[in-house]
Formats: C-alpha cells, structure tokens, sequence
C-alpha cells in the first residue's frame, strides 16, 4: 500500500542579509538584500488601523527568485508583532496566505 506524502513547502526565506525597511511616509515596505534594493509591498491604512496590502512590486532582474516570498514574510511578521489586521488586496499575498495557512488568522473581518 502506498502513502502519500504531502508536497513540502517551499522555505519562506531562503536568502540570508534581508533588510526590510518601513518607509512609512510612502506607505510601503522596502526589501533590501546586501545594500541593493529589490521591490517593495505597497500598503494603505484604514481608519480601523487595518493595513491593505496592495501590490507586491519585485525588480524583474530578481524575479523567481523567492525574493516576494520573504518579503510577504517578512512584513506579514512585523505586521503580527505589532498586532495588526491585513485586508489582503495584492493577489500575491493572497496566494501566499493559501500557501501558508498559518497567517490568515490575520485577514481582518
């Protein structure tokens, strides 16, 4: 009798030197790996203080590369930390949170 053994998922983050800055004066958090920017996830703020996540931008040069992944993490953990709720309006973090059921506890309403 065969088993089946459920796909493994993929590591959120496989790069290490990430930096994410919040710019929050342009509404975004900015990925950074060993000084070079490589895009950013662009937000906005309700007056209930849930965040919108609204795009996720990543250069082409550094597409396909796990980059959006660790970047979606590494925001959707501040974003925990801090006690927050997320409408997730960006289709990429609406995929990632199917891929990573773990954070939906966070999508508001």
């Amino acid at each position: 009798m065969r088993h089946h053994t459920p796909a493994r998922q993929p590591e959120k983050i496989v790069h290490t030197g990430l930096v994410v800055e919040h710019d929050a004066d342009r509404c975004r958090y900015a990925l950074w790996h060993q000084g070079t920017y490589i895009g950013f996830v662009g937000y906005s703020v309700g007056e209930d203080g849930v965040i919108t996540l609204q795009h996720t931008i990543i250069n082409e040069a550094y597409g396909r590369r796990g980059y959006a992944r660790a970047l979606v993490t590494m925001v959707l953990d501040e974003l925990r930390d801090a006690g927050r709720k997320i409408v997730p309006e960006c289709t990429y973090v609406q995929d990632y949170l199917r891929r990573y059921p773990e954070y939906r506890d966070m999508v508001a309403g």
